[in-house]
């Protein structure tokens, strides 16, 4: 991305644009260099007008929710990091089940008020965090249930600003991943939930929640889980930590004591740290248990090269 269009951008969005901004401020790990540009877009045509002239000018561009399951480079950005933390924020949900959510909308915000309503089988994921539509495209899960479960249908932006929908029976979901397309936004989905026993939908959320604060090493910055599970008989933190790697630090990162499936920012940790170690968590478990992990966090600003060295599986 070269100077004039950072003018360009900077002139005709003076309000939603800031030029060089730190990604570690967006980022729940709190590591990252700086986005060429960054934007806060307030609307959807915003959004158009932005996908429409990055298209036109080769410019690379990604978008962010909550800035959970990913992992900045210290080089930064060389493009427009566009942040959906004031759009598609719309939340319905009516008394049968059925609900409709701007992706923006933070997950666990849907999932209280889903619980309000009498809603039952998304209280597994009221710790989950991140936006709905992070949550969707990896298709989030957790004690054995996943968001694809309660699907019904998506609206997408394409690259030229024009939208279109698509349902469940045109997508294939599997353990953390979809096959939305990944060049598009997702700006909106709907749901159909079941209705249950609120008293139950309650002592189940709180069980899992009480799990997650046992198991999680919540008082640090992370990305959350840095590896898929293998199989739904194997956890990566196991493999981890029977490679005897919990506590191995590498700068101000540290793969956690508590979940060895968690590397965690003590303070200052930078990328380059954590690419250590997920190399390093890597080559062990390959070592010792002849199995490959495939990571659950985005790598972004890393060259092609280090991406396809680390994510191979």
């Amino acid at each position: 991305m070269n100077a004039n269009q950072q003018d360009y951008i900077m002139r005709k969005y003076p309000e939603i644009a800031y030029l060089n901004e730190p990604l570690k401020k967006h980022s729940t790990f709190g590591i990252g260099g700086y986005a060429k540009v960054f934007l806060l877009p307030n609307n959807k045509q915003q959004i158009k007008e932005i996908l429409r002239y990055s298209k036109k000018n080769n410019i690379k561009i990604f978008f962010i929710g909550s800035g959970s399951n990913l992992l900045f480079s210290d080089d930064g950005f060389d493009g427009i990091i566009i942040s959906l933390k004031k759009t598609f924020k719309n939340l319905e949900i009516d008394e049968s089940g059925r609900i409709v959510a701007g992706s923006g909308v933070i997950l666990v915000k849907m999932v209280t008020k889903a619980i309000n309503k009498n809603i039952k089988g998304l209280e597994t994921l009221s710790g989950v965090p991140g936006t709905l539509g992070g949550a969707l495209y990896m298709n989030a899960g957790a004690y054995g249930s996943e968001i694809s479960n309660y699907f019904i249908s998506a609206k997408f932006l394409d690259m030229n600003g024009d939208e279109f929908i698509i349902k469940n029976k045109d997508v294939a979901f599997s353990y953390r991943k979809s096959n939305f397309p990944k060049d598009c936004i997702l700006t909106e989905a709907e749901f159909k939930c079941k209705i249950g026993d609120l008293g139950k939908i309650k002592e189940n959320k709180n069980k899992f929640s009480k799990s997650r604060k046992n198991s999680q090493p919540l008082q640090y910055r992370s990305a959350g889980s840095i590896f898929k599970n293998p199989s739904s008989d194997m956890a990566a933190g196991y493999l981890i930590d029977q490679s005897g790697l919990k506590g191995t630090k590498k700068g101000d990162a540290l793969i956690s004591e508590k979940h060895a499936n968690f590397i965690v920012n003590l303070g200052s940790a930078s990328s380059e740290d954590v690419i250590y170690l997920i190399k390093l968590i890597k080559d062990k478990v390959l070592e010792k248990f002849k199995i490959s992990l495939e990571l659950e966090i985005k790598l972004i600003g890393f060259s092609e090269s280090l991406i396809k060295d680390v994510c191979h599986v």
